[in-house]
């Protein structure tokens, strides 16, 4: 038996079904669009993008990570170019500024569709930013950095290659772990020609240690809100030593201070100077540092260097 629906009714389930049809294209044609969470509010970026500018050290490290190319890049703090872990990977990527000055002019040059800033860009520079290309400021701070990873690959349509490639991270702590002196107290500092910083424990190297069950010292634990202590004397750096003691530097100055700092008696007074367990490592990696290339490079040191 053939039902009728009454003329009202097969006006109405027409119009449904047109709009259901209507909806599907719709959704068809932006199946791909991703509503991004930022600082800013709300950011919609479809497709996958090709020309990426990364204004932040760790939105560089994720471009590379997930096997892209920026279109253009900030130089790191105190250098012309990248940081030097990612310079083999970054080679030919133009440089747009520097963590103090963005050039809008470069930016502008490089023909963005999307734009990777750090968590710490002021409203007026991304408002003229935002008039370029969907602009990216993560809402997480620099103790989240995985989450502020899946938000710059998340833009980039790679959200699976990232997710993939911290996976690995986590298979090799726990495959290095078992072979970590368990329980070491390891103390980062910065080394300044100015004399030392001590790093935050909330950053990524101080997550990495105590994933591998290695401890942190209380100053380092203390500094919630800062990424650094203020510049210690060589005196008051008896307070943050331990077993182990990673030196990292930035540049050749850096250098210079920390050779100078090791001839003092001080110094040589350290429980771990004295026991031969002061590295030295890329200041560019281990201080300022953050993302998925750089949290293997500082596996790769402590493996180097603590795995026995």
């Amino acid at each position: 038996m053939l039902t009728r629906f009454p003329a009202s009714r097969r006006a109405l389930r027409h119009c449904s079904l047109t709009l259901s049809l209507l909806a599907g294209v719709s959704l068809a044609a932006h199946a791909d669009d991703r509503v991004i969470d930022t600082a800013y509010g709300k950011v919609t970026v479809s497709g996958t993008p090709g020309h990426v500018v990364a204004l932040d050290e760790q939105a560089v490290d994720t471009v590379l990570a997930v096997g892209a190319k920026p279109a253009g890049a900030l130089a790191t703090r105190g250098a012309e170019g990248v940081s030097n872990y990612l310079k083999d990977r970054a080679e030919g990527v133009p440089i747009v500024g520097t963590s103090r000055e963005i050039n809008l002019e470069a930016v502008l040059a490089a023909q963005p569709d999307l734009i990777l800033a750090g968590a710490r860009l002021d409203k007026t520079m991304y408002d003229k930013l935002s008039q370029i290309a969907p602009t990216i400021v993560p809402t997480s701070s620099l103790a989240q950095w995985k989450d502020s990873v899946m938000t710059y690959a998340t833009a980039m349509n790679k959200a699976d290659e990232a997710q993939q490639a911290l996976q690995q991270i986590d298979t090799r702590i726990a495959a290095l772990k078992p072979k970590m002196p368990a329980g070491a107290t390891v103390s980062v500092v910065r080394w300044m020609p100015q004399g030392a910083l001590v790093m935050s424990s909330h950053l990524i190297v101080g997550e990495t240690l105590q994933a591998l069950g290695l401890k942190t010292t209380a100053l380092s634990d203390s500094l919630v809100k800062k990424p650094h202590s203020d510049i210690l004397s060589l005196e008051n750096l008896s307070q943050v030593d331990g077993d182990w003691m990673f030196l990292a530097t930035l540049n050749e100055k850096g250098k210079e201070a920390l050779d100078n700092a090791r001839q003092q008696p001080a110094f040589q007074r350290l429980k771990a100077a004295q026991s031969n367990h002061v590295v030295a490592v890329d200041g560019q990696v281990w201080s300022s540092g953050s993302g998925i290339l750089a949290a293997n490079r500082l596996l790769d040191d402590l493996e180097q260097n603590l795995a026995n």
